[in-house]
């Protein structure tokens, strides 16, 4: 499996940092030993809203090649939603199995329009702008419709990744990941 982490100027790293930590423990830990990922941008340079910088892996490739893309929130994304450019290259994971986001990400995702027709959540101050893409804003924490699967505010991002060890390696293996954190949430 080939994970796309979708980074950008202005992400949430709680958003990216929470959904990356158990699913890297997926291959760590040998449930799933040929789990490999990217760090997908559309530009060469990226911070967070305070400045932190994080490098990416790929840049402006496209994502067609993976079974997953995952896009975090961040303050960015309410520019990005908006970005013709930006969302032609997300536009590319079309093909791609699994579409997903934490936070305001479902925001992209509306943008390119996988969530046409499906339920999604985003962060509680965004529901309404959310509303603008998808068919039924949800208040929940994780929303899987189909091959589109959301998560909501900030700390959901864990939830998320441990959602998605169950999903993709079984209901032990997001239980052993989940003591080795030692997440109780």
């Amino acid at each position: 499996m080939k994970i796309a982490f979708v980074i950008f100027e202005g992400i949430t790293l709680l958003d990216l940092i929470g959904i990356y930590d158990p699913l890297s423990r997926l291959k760590s830990m040998q449930y799933v030993p040929d789990l490999t990922w990217d760090f997908c941008s559309f530009t060469p340079a990226v911070k967070d809203h305070f400045g932190l910088e994080i490098v990416p892996t790929k840049i402006n490739q496209s994502l067609a090649g993976y079974d997953a893309i995952i896009i975090p929130g961040g303050y960015g994304t309410r520019e990005l939603q908006l970005g013709t450019e930006f969302i032609a290259w997300i536009k590319t994971a079309d093909p791609v199995k699994y579409k997903m986001s934490v936070c305001t990400g479902s925001l992209i995702l509306g943008a390119a329009g996988f969530l046409k027709g499906k339920a999604a959540t985003t962060h509680f101050s965004e529901y309404e702008t959310l509303g603008l893409y998808c068919s039924k804003v949800l208040q929940q924490r994780i929303v899987e419709d189909g091959n589109v699967i959301t998560a909501g505010a900030v700390s959901s991002s864990i939830d998320l990744g441990l959602f998605l060890c169950e999903k993709w390696a079984g209901k032990d293996a997001a239980v052993e990941i989940r003591k080795r954190m030692d997440y109780h949430g």
